[in-house]
Parts: C-alpha cells; structure tokens; sequence
C-alpha cells in the first residue's frame, strides 16, 4: 500500500515509524526539514519529502494522486481539510484527516466533508476522553474496553501478592476460574509475552484478560485487585482532553479542574458542566491540593501536555493518598518508566490515533481496532470470511503466529472463551490480540 502522511509531527512521525515496519510504500511530508531528520536513518524504510502540505505541485510531487491512503495530521486542522481536499482531486484513494473539532464528527455533517475529500476525520483529544471515561468506569483495571457490542470486555490489570492466580500456570486456570477468564497477554518486565499453557502468572504481572461483562468480579478478585468506586475527581490542567473528560463523565460525580493560567480559568468555566468546578492555581502544590480535598479525592487526571509534570503530579496525589489515577504520557520513552512507577492508568494520544488509523491498513472486515499503552500491541475486533484461514481447522491446529491471540468469538449473539479446541467459523466476529505481528500475518488468517 502506498501511504503519504502529511505532517511529521508527534503523531506523523509515530504512524510513519510503526508503518514503515508493515512492507508500505511510505512518504512523510512537511514543510520543516528538521522534522525529518529522523527519517533518514536506514532501519527505517521511509521516503522523507520537504514541501508544503497545501501546495498543488509538492502534494504531486510526493505522489499524493497515486496514494492508496492520505492521513494528513498536520498541527492545524484547516490545513488537513485542504491538504485532503487537493488530494482527493488528484486521485487518492482514501483520505483521513485529524481535526481539533468534534462538531465535525456530527453524523449531520457528514456529508459535507465527504463532498470535500475527506473519507474520515481523527479527533485525537476525544479518544483520549473517552478512553479516561472508560478507564474510570473500572477503576481497579488499567485498562478497560467493551467488545462485541459489551458482550465481552478486555480489561488490563497489574496481578498482585493477594491473587489466588500466583504460580499457577495457564492451564490450570480453567479449573480455578469455571471458564469465566481467558490471558490474551502478559506483561511482565517491560516485555509483552503471547502465554502457552505452560506459562507461569507472578506478582506484579499484568494480565490482558476477556471476560464476558457479568465476570468482571471474578477476574478482579482473581488478580487480587480492591473494589474501588468514583465520586470525587480532581483533573490537573484545563486542556482540551479535560474539558472533554469533564463534559463525558456521569453528571453525578464531583468534578474539579485546576488550571494555571488565570484568562484560560475564565474561558473553561463558561463551557464545563455545572458539576464541575475551575479552580486557578499549580495542581503540583501539596498544600492546594490538600485545601481542595485531595485525600478524600478517589480519582487524580494529570493531563497537561508536560509529561514529566503529569507523572510528578501523579506520584504526588498517589502519596496523598488518592486510589486512582491517570497520567497523560506524550513521550513514548517514558511509557515503560511510568508503567514500572506504578503511577496507574496511561493515555497516549499518539496511540490511540494509531490505533484509530490501523484499520485502514488491512485488508480484513475489521470493526474496531484498539492499540494499547501498555505492551505496544492491538486490540481487534475481525468478522471472519467465508474461506479464511482460520476456520479451516481448530484453533490448536492453525499455525498463529507468535505475536497473534485469539480471546473471544461472537456467534449467533452468544460469545464464546476461545480455546485450544475451538473452531472458528465463518461469519463469527474474533477478538484478536496482536503484539508485533505484521499486518500480512493478519490478512494470511483472516484475509
């Protein structure tokens, strides 16, 4: 496929280096050369071109009208409108475009960007809301989503000394859990590990777990985790990702947002919901936040776009005593550091947009697609062909790749736990786990 990203920004240049891994024609343009830099280096199979994302002959130039998909993730979403406005003209397949505006995501207006170009728009802020927002609706998990419509969850969480799971290897989880678990993954060390039966469970593990909704009890207990519940939420920083947070959250939590800058204080106040209150002065100051009610807070956000602040910040509500936390990381560098401080639940926007993006890379009836902060893998939700691979044999007997999972199946509304003597069949919707396999790895499978 050949892909051109406009923009080698944060997210540009995270698409660029993860695509250039998946045998892609890639080009990333912009107009700084500086931005490049980094593309020059041999590992990575990227073509770097300095142009202008909104000129006629650079947009040629770079090959936009023979692009099988555009993604322009420039900065400034009026000029990633036009960016995919020309492309379109010229002959692009497929265009994708990261706006700063979530009214345009309004089914009512859809029409109107299609007539201009654009095949889909990425909004990077509101998936890290709704991320927050789900995290906090499990607040022992460090990660959490609904599957197949919420039939069936993934949740991560960190296995403490309490779990009864401790030595116990995976294939004595059938007995201890009844069936009502199944490990896609384990985490352990910086490493992500695709467990075999043999495969041991040990303190400070965390466990990628699909478990049907009415389970999730289960599991928690299973991992030794405590019952938590939100009530009181302080967020750190009056972002865009936090008045998203705010305006997404149950009206009947307590909500308070502390922000630096006084004119922005103003400016948050006239949009935030009426339970949520904007206070001006340095979430990173113990006694502010002891004064607003720190200790008896069950929820910290730290969600500025400094993340060494966020993590200070987060260890900081974490002594003052506060169970939950979530702790924007911008910095894939510090992803594994924050992982080991045990600082809670990790947003990366670049992630999700990645995730957001991913699915338009494979050539598989795909319905969602989920990439995780921890463990730099892929969460999809994959509707199996008629013909595929995978329903040729029992899933004991396919050759998976290493990297590849299976958690769930949805068949006639019902889901099953898979297992080493499951038959996938043709129109059942699979839940694939995928760390470090490549997208031709997926398509041989479901293709």
């Amino acid at each position: 496929m050949r892909i051109l990203i406009v923009g080698a920004g944060e997210v540009g240049t995270h698409l660029a280096e993860m695509l250039s891994h998946e045998q892609h024609d890639i080009i990333l343009l912009d107009s700084n050369p500086d931005n490049l830099e980094f593309a020059y280096d041999n590992r990575l199979e990227i073509m770097p071109f300095v142009g202008s994302p909104t000129s006629f002959k650079d947009l040629k130039d770079a090959g936009a009208g023979q692009a099988d998909l555009l993604i322009a993730v420039t900065p400034e979403e009026s000029t990633n409108i036009v960016t995919c406005n020309i492309a379109t003209q010229m002959g692009a397949k497929k265009t994708l475009a990261r706006i700063n505006n979530s009214e345009y995501l309004q089914d009512q207006y859809r029409d109107h960007f299609t007539a201009l170009g654009i095949d889909d728009m990425l909004y990077p802020e509101e998936l890290a809301a709704a991320e927050i927002v789900s995290s906090l609706s499990l607040p022992w998990a460090k990660q959490y989503w609904s599957i197949f419509n919420k039939k069936l969850d993934l949740v991560a969480t960190r296995v403490i000394k309490d779990s009864p799971l401790l030595g116990k290897e995976l294939m004595e989880l059938s007995d201890l859990s009844e069936k009502v678990l199944h490990v896609l993954a384990i985490v352990r060390d910086y490493h992500t590990i695709i467990p075999r039966g043999h495969d041991t469970i040990e303190e400070d593990d965390i466990l990628y777990v699909a478990a049907k909704p009415q389970d999730l009890e289960k599991v928690r207990q299973f991992c030794g985790q405590q019952k938590l519940e939100v009530h009181r939420v302080i967020i750190m920083g009056g972002s865009r990702i936090a008045v998203k947070t705010a305006q997404a959250l149950p009206d009947h939590l307590n909500i308070k947002i502390i922000e630096s800058d006084y004119d922005k204080c103003m400016k948050l106040s006239e949009i935030v919901p009426e339970n949520t209150l904007v206070i001006h002065g340095d979430s990173r100051d113990p006694d502010l936040l002891i004064n607003e009610g720190i200790k008896k807070t069950d929820a910290f956000l730290a969600l500025t776009s400094s993340s060494e602040s966020n993590m200070l910040a987060t260890l900081n509500a974490k002594r003052l005593g506060v169970p939950i936390s979530v702790c924007q990381i911008e910095n894939l560098d510090y992803l594994d550091i924050a992982n080991e401080m045990k600082i809670g639940n990790l947003i990366n926007k670049k992630l999700l947009a990645a995730s957001a993006i991913f699915r338009y890379l494979l050539n598989i009836d795909i319905s969602s697609a989920k990439t995780l902060s921890i463990g730099q893998g892929e969460v999809l939700e994959i509707k199996v062909r008629e013909n595929s691979l995978v329903t040729k044999c029992p899933v004991m007997n396919l050759e998976i790749p290493a990297g590849i999972t299976f958690g769930g199946i949805l068949r006639n509304n019902e889901v099953l736990l898979v297992e080493g003597k499951t038959q996938i069949n043709p129109g059942d919707m699979v839940m694939v786990f995928s760390h470090n396999a490549s997208v031709n790895d997926l398509n041989k499978l479901f293709g």
